[in-house]
């Protein structure tokens, strides 16, 4: 593989918000693949800045103030805190982490804006937004929610749905409710700056479909194509709410920069941090032809980072564009969606309390089961399994066996090799080719791939030692012995070159059984132009367990807890239902219930709940659109007797008109159960759900 590399590089990963800790999502869908990826570059010697921070006006933070009855600011103080941490405890080895409360990027960000808006780059219109009349504001992105029109998803934000990964604006929603009051919100006018994204329709169309329709990733690729192609329209780049930037310019009394505006801007402001403090020149990482921009990001990101910034930097001019983004898809805990108001997460904080000085096995394991291309599944068991039958068995076991051999045959001295045979020669050649291999996928961003073949190498040195057996050899073949265990060093040593970047606090323990450090280590690149890496004589330190075994208890603990917080979501549920008004005979007794038999159903195409039911109810065959399709196939209900209420007013969902209405009760796990019209109805918590 022949790669031309750049003068520089900028990398950065995707602002958090600071209303609550980092979770194992976070870590796999995008710190943990630019980690690796930056410690690759710097073992690469290459000139590249990793830039990070935290993202403070996002309106998440305004309403986490609100729960708790605390001003923003007590917010982001708090969670920049226990977030930065967590990225410092998990060697995330950012050269500048910030804040978009800093006075920099106020500043930033308020140029950057006042340049656009004196070259006439927005435009202004007075157009109607959601309003709660209970709490007297507009409702900007997540202080709405409700039914995606793309994909039916009836919790999108309005900003974007979290589903299909749709960005929207809050208008757009079907049926919304205020997130402040639950209210029905109504329309009123307000005046706003757009960014006119169909201007840059044809720049877009060009730049990614022609331009990166081979080197991005595909989920990445598809999911800009589908916005361009569906035709981009002017974008709000401010927000009526007092949480944030205030709009710089005239007439923008009581509005602030829309945070998907201001965040990514984030990233220069702390690049410009970074640099003042080093003595750089940021320009040179965000203007320089000569410099690849690489964005880590999340699939929920993807719009906002190949559509909406780049839009931004090309109108403003100066600024190079992004050479990839390769964003991740959705990492699930144990066959769930991650879900921070469910606290169905591994929170870092709490996962070091019990698992101390493990960063490396969760780590390994993120990685290794990666959402690169498609949503995965992290398991405790799978986590146990990866770290007992793979860095306690492979990787520690090869190395404590070369360091343990090398004490005990040599008092730890790197013994001379003698005549090398056909097979050491083979090894050696080997270790040569390693680095090119796995620097090509990580240049195409395969970082799974990448660390199956860096693992590769400690495979090769267990099987090496196992199939050379030297605590047998000793007895009969001193001189044999003593190659054995020479060539077995030069594998572990190469091999804390090439696990750094995967690996960077067992490297570090490595390094100290070595007795060498990263300065003095084999560089990424001399490792094809050596033969040889630690030399005879050379003295080790004592051996130390690089990996722990995980027991079985442990992981129990943790699928014990899961199942805790599984039943109190449960009973959470049962405790916030609440009774309905009280409605007389009279209004009961208006509601025509008859009982009437699934004939057909199927799958209403493009969505994931929705099943098209055609049910005899005496009367005729009525066509019933009804949201049971995570819950039941089509096969299983065709002859089922079901409860319909008949005089409901008919309503269209997505395109289908829907003539009744199949009453479903809920049981206490959780799943919709038909009311038999032949039984006692099966009501969970006394409701019936419609």
């Amino acid at each position: 593989m022949t790669t031309n590399y750049p003068k520089r590089y900028t990398v950065t990963s995707a602002l958090p918000y600071t209303n609550g800790p980092i979770h194992i999502g976070h870590l796999a869908g995008v710190y943990v693949p630019a980690d690796i990826y930056v410690r690759y570059l710097r073992a690469m010697d290459k000139d590249v800045v990793f830039i990070g921070g935290s993202d403070e006006h996002g309106v998440a933070i305004p309403m986490k103030a609100k729960k708790e009855g605390v001003q923003p600011q007590a917010i982001i103080d708090k969670y920049h805190g226990i977030i930065e941490k967590s990225f410092q405890d998990f060697g995330i080895s950012f050269d500048n982490y910030s804040r978009t409360s800093k006075k920099i990027h106020h500043e930033t960000a308020s140029e950057f804006f006042t340049k656009l808006h004196q070259e006439g780059k927005f435009i202004e219109e007075t157009t109607d937004q959601l309003y709660d009349p209970v709490e007297n504001q507009f409702l900007a992105d997540r202080f709405v929610t409700g039914t995606c029109p793309k994909c039916g998803h009836e919790e999108a934000y309005g900003d974007q749905c979290e589903k299909c990964g749709t960005s929207l604006n809050a208008t757009d929603l079907i049926n919304p409710k205020s997130t402040l009051s639950g209210a029905d919100p109504i329309t009123k006018s307000t005046k706003h700056w757009f960014l006119p994204l169909d201007q840059y329709q044809g720049f877009l169309e060009e730049w990614i479909l022609k331009g990166h329709a081979k080197d991005w990733k595909t989920n990445v690729y598809g999911q800009c194509k589908s916005w361009i192609d569906d035709g981009l329209k002017p974008r709000a780049v401010t927000r009526d709410l007092d949480w944030g930037i205030p709009v710089p310019v005239a007439g923008g009394e009581g509005k602030v920069l829309y945070v998907w505006f201001d965040a990514p801007i984030g990233y220069i402001s702390s690049t410009k941090e970074w640099a003042t403090r080093e003595g750089k020149d940021w320009e040179a990482y965000w203007k320089d032809k000569d410099t690849k921009l690489v964005h880590f990001i999340g699939k929920d990101n993807i719009v906002f980072h190949c559509v909406v910034f780049p839009s931004m930097l090309k109108a403003e001019g100066s600024y190079i564009l992004p050479d990839n983004v390769p964003a991740n898809e959705f990492l699930n805990l144990e066959g769930k969606k991650l879900s921070t108001s469910k606290n169905w997460a591994v929170w870092l904080h709490e996962y070091l309390e019990d698992f101390p000085d493990q960063q490396d096995v969760l780590r390994y394991v993120l990685t290794a089961t990666a959402p690169e291309t498609k949503d995965s599944d992290f398991t405790w068991k799978d986590f146990q399994t990866r770290n007992n039958s793979e860095l306690v068995a492979i990787f520690g076991n090869f190395i404590n066996r070369a360091a343990v051999l090398t004490h005990k045959y040599y008092d730890g001295l790197v013994p001379s090799p003698t005549e090398l045979l056909d097979s050491d020669k083979e090894i050696l050649a080997a270790l040569k080719a390693y680095p090119k291999v796995i620097e090509s996928s990580l240049e195409r961003y395969r970082f799974r791939e990448a660390q199956q073949e860096m693992m590769a190498v400690a495979r090769l040195g267990n099987k090496y030692l196992a199939d050379n057996e030297p605590w047998k050899l000793v007895k009969t073949d001193e001189d044999r012995t003593k190659t054995i265990m020479y060539i077995s060093l030069q594998i572990a040593t190469v091999l804390a070159r090439l696990a750094e970047p995967f690996l960077p606090f067992t490297t570090q323990k490595l390094l100290a059984i070595l007795n060498t450090d990263t300065d003095s280590l084999v560089s990424w690149n001399a490792i094809a132009e050596n033969d040889e890496y630690l030399k005879p004589g050379h003295q080790l330190n004592k051996a130390s367990l690089l990996f722990s075994k995980i027991e079985d208890a442990q992981i129990q603990i943790q699928l014990d807890r899961l199942e805790a917080t599984k039943k109190q979501n449960i009973n959470t549920q049962k405790e916030i239902t609440e009774q309905k008004p009280i409605i007389s005979f009279e209004d009961f007794s208006t509601m025509d219930i008859r009982t009437g038999t699934i004939l057909e159903a199927e799958k209403l195409p493009k969505t994931k709940k929705l099943l098209v039911l055609k049910v005899d109810v005496g009367l005729e065959v009525r066509t019933i659109v009804s949201g049971i399709a995570a819950h039941y196939t089509p096969e299983e209900i065709i002859g089922k007797q079901v409860s319909v209420l008949v005089n409901l007013a008919p309503r269209k969902l997505r395109g289908v008109e829907s003539q009744g209405m199949i009453l479903m009760s809920e049981n206490t796990e959780g799943k919709l159960v038909f009311i038999n019209p032949e039984s006692t109805l099966p009501v969970n918590n006394g409701e019936i759900i419609c």
